[in-house]
């Protein structure tokens, strides 16, 4: 099962067009947030990073068989998520088998997405990526680590991993918001620099799917 998962991933990351994706979870929780923030980054990674990602994501369910054939997955919210038995069974399977997912909370899922993650990891911790994690180092370097784009409670901006045979395949984003920072400028009305520092750090993630 893994070697087919791994075969599919690398056949979709080869194509000619790339395509990602984002989660749709249940629980309650806005899993739709954020709408413009996927494909303006899609438009920022194909214009400086040489990326050929398809315009518009697609959405996939966690149970759905879809799920495996997307290299990097998107999940992005402020409430609360549930993931059934047959979400975890195949979001451990697409993790461990290739894929990536990214968990950006928007503010408000930490206490609800830190349990569903042990659901499918029980084994392992999320442990925090140190800023000279190769994930912060190119294309666009990072040296103090993840970006804080968005003040909330005057926490600092935290990444944090779920790392199979040294390989990290989950990436928790914590009073960041890069996904605000990806928005179109009206949303949130940020300064253009801080929008360049959201979108550059999100090229870092697409760089580090496709070429770890």
């Amino acid at each position: 099962m893994k070697k087919i998962l791994y075969l599919l991933l690398l056949v979709s990351v080869s194509s000619f067009s790339q395509e990602i994706a984002l989660l749709k979870y249940s629980g309650g929780g806005d899993w739709y947030a954020n709408p413009t923030s996927l494909p303006n980054l899609i438009q920022f990674c194909n214009a400086n990073i040489n990326t050929r990602i398809k315009a518009k994501p697609s959405t996939v369910e966690p149970s759905n068989p879809d799920l495996l054939s997307y290299p990097f997955v998107h999940m992005t919210g402020h409430g609360n998520v549930v993931f059934s038995d047959s979400d975890v069974s195949n979001l451990r399977n697409y993790l461990t088998g290739g894929g990536f997912l990214h968990i950006d909370d928007n503010f408000g899922m930490d206490q609800y997405i830190r349990k569903e993650i042990k659901k499918i990891f029980p084994n392992n911790n999320l442990i925090e990526l140190p800023a000279n994690h190769p994930i912060f180092q190119k294309p666009f370097p990072f040296p103090n680590g993840l970006p804080k784009i968005h003040e909330h409670d005057g926490t600092r901006a935290q990444a944090f991993g779920i790392f199979i045979d040294n390989k990290l395949v989950l990436l928790y984003t914590y009073e960041c918001d890069l996904g605000d920072g990806w928005e179109d400028p009206e949303v949130h009305n940020d300064p253009a620099a801080v929008r360049d520092k959201a979108l550059k750090m999100g090229a870092n993630i697409i760089n580090y799917i496709f070429t770890n």
